[in-house]
């Protein structure tokens, strides 16, 4: 009986979120596809995935393991969640005349026999099943049956065309043990799946997936970074920000303090990223979060992602100030994501910033910081491009975005271990200086691409009242630097003025 698949069926979909994504869709159906890689990165969990969603299609599916009992399978399927109903198990197992040494041949390879009675099993397996999706696991076995690479891939040519005759969709597993320089079913393949573990020297471990090669289908290149947990596989992937461009109004949003929004020439353009960057100390989470107040209070959703502080203490310091985010975030108003910086990876973390603007319709991010961002992938190489292309994405869709730099040092010359002040749209600098014997707090924008803004710098306090921003300091010099000569024939500072 030949089943049409027309619709969403006509790819056989893998049934692992993120996965036919990157493939366009998922498996073009009545091929042969790879899915290589090393032992612990996956492979079982995205096969039995595969086989699953195509059970609850009502296909008839195999699994055909020649590795692993159908005891352990049931095991990793159970550990997901999973009853396997609808796939049949098929355990290949050598022949018992194979394994007692009085039978066997001594003319002949014992090679040459297993490996022409494993493929006689496969078959006399399929032409009973009659399914449409099967899993081979694994071709090591094959491999080490087949001795030569010539031999070798005539089993493997020999086995695509026999499925092809059958019109079902393959999945051979390799898992790399016994030569992983060998590429014979590269070419043979109609596809290549390959998946990868990465060991930090510390923190968790990184796995990622690349599609090596789909003929004749676009799919999606590069790397992209996946997770296995309790339900199976879930892949991010890799995040292209041309691909979600959106109209919106740019219109100028204030953070509802007078001073500050002067500063900044009337607000912040939506769909535009400011970088706030100052020692620790200066208030940056508090003035990113006047911003995400200001965007709830207009209606909106705001979204903060916190790298450094545990959040309790955050919720707590703030709330003397007025802010009551556990109301916000019961009300759902807010989200707030504790980010452990050990158990990260990049997509991962775009993969949630993603799902609070496209699902929860989150008009404000607040990413704090990039100092615990950058710590928590210190192995990664391409952080900047990460960001830019998350920042990208962000101001497509019309979300305002605030990121955090601490610098390092407190006075004086600064340093910031991460430089993204050439990505941000707007920066706004604060720093410690040094007055009439007190340390005090400045403020100034340096960079800002669209609209005016002052050039002035000014003075700002944080007391229980909150933030609140004070005139331009027009009577020193040097503030920048932390240590300012006084110029003016006014103090100028706020609390100090002249009558």
């Amino acid at each position: 009986m030949t089943i049409e698949f027309t619709g969403r069926d006509a790819d056989a979909s893998t049934c692992v979120p993120g996965l036919d994504d990157i493939l366009a869709g998922g498996f073009e159906r009545h091929r042969v596809f790879l899915l290589e890689g090393s032992p612990g990165t996956g492979k079982t969990t995205a096969a039995l995935s595969f086989l699953r969603a195509g059970a609850e299609r009502g296909e008839r599916t195999l699994y055909i393991t020649l590795s692993e009992t159908e005891v352990e399978l049931r095991d990793t399927a159970r550990s997901h969640g999973w009853a396997l109903e609808g796939v049949e198990v098929f355990e290949l197992v050598p022949p018992e005349s194979l394994l007692d040494e009085d039978q066997q041949q001594s003319l002949l390879y014992s090679s040459d026999l297993e490996l022409g009675e494993t493929t006689r099993m496969i078959f006399a397996a399929v032409e009973r099943a009659r399914p449409t999706r099967v899993v081979i696991d694994s071709l090591s076995e094959i491999r080490l049956l087949a001795q030569s690479s010539l031999r070798y891939r005539r089993q493997v040519l020999a086995l695509k065309h026999y499925f092809a005759k059958h019109e079902a969709t393959v999945l051979l597993l390799d898992d790399l043990t016994t030569d992983a320089l060998d590429k014979t079913v590269h070419s043979v393949a109609h596809g290549v799946i390959r998946l990868e573990e990465l060991a930090p020297e510390y923190g968790a471990e990184r796995r990622r997936v690349r599609i090596v090669k789909y003929r004749g289908r676009k799919f999606r290149g590069g790397y992209h970074d996946f997770t296995i947990k309790t339900g199976g596989l879930e892949v991010y992937p890799r995040l292209i920000s041309s691909e979600h461009k959106t109209s919106f109004d740019r219109a100028p949003l204030a953070s509802g303090v007078p001073g500050l929004d002067s500063l900044l020439g009337g607000g912040l353009e939506r769909g535009s990223s400011c970088l706030i960057l100052g020692p620790a100390g200066t208030g940056k989470s508090l003035i990113s979060l006047y911003f995400a107040l200001a965007a709830i209070g207009r209606g909106e959703r705001a979204a903060m992602f916190i790298f450094d502080e545990e959040l309790g203490l955050l919720t707590e310091r703030v709330r003397p100030l007025g802010f009551d985010l556990h109301r916000l975030v019961d009300e759902k108003r807010l989200l707030m994501q504790q980010v452990d910086a050990a158990e990260l990876s990049p997509g991962e973390f775009t993969a949630r910033v993603r799902e609070c603007v496209e699902k929860s319709d989150v008009r404000t991010i607040i990413v704090d910081s990039l100092n615990g961002y950058q710590a928590a992938m210190p192995e990664e190489h391409f952080l900047l491009l990460h960001m830019h292309e998350l920042l990208q994405f962000l101001n497509r869709r019309g979300a305002s975005t605030f990121l955090t730099v601490a610098q390092h040092g407190l006075v004086g010359e600064m340093k910031a271990p991460v430089d993204v002040t050439y990505l941000a749209d707007t920066v706004l600098l604060l720093r410690y200086f040094e007055a009439l014997g007190e340390v005090r707090r400045a403020m100034s924008v340096i960079k800002k691409r669209s609209g005016q803004h002052e050039k002035a710098i000014r003075e700002y306090e944080i007391s229980d009242a909150g933030l609140a921003v004070g005139p331009p300091l027009k009577d020193f010099q040097g503030i920048l630097r932390g240590v300012p000569n006084f110029v003016g024939p006014g103090a100028g500072l706020m609390g100090e003025r002249s009558a």
